[in-house]
């Protein structure tokens, strides 16, 4: 797909291309160089990421953060024996 750059250096992201990223208005986009090419990744807050991992126990994620504690504890105990 062909986008024309401005004067300003701005270029139009195809919708199509939008939709299937989930680009949207105000969203931000990084431009990474990848050898002699220029790579552009959409770039989603964390907040975006709420919700997409569960915790594995049925104890919750209060749970889980007690068993990492618990994890790091003992591995640490280890380490100084």
């Amino acid at each position: 797909m062909l986008s024309n750059v401005t004067a300003k250096g701005q270029v139009t992201i195809p919708a199509e291309l939008r939709a299937r990223f989930h680009i949207m208005p105000n969203d931000r986009v990084d431009f990474m160089v990848d050898g002699e090419r220029i790579v552009l990744m959409p770039v989603k807050p964390l907040k975006a990421l709420r919700g997409a991992v569960t915790a594995a126990a049925t104890g919750g994620i209060a749970a889980e953060r007690r068993q990492a504690k618990l994890s790091v504890a003992e591995r640490v105990a280890d380490e100084t024996k």
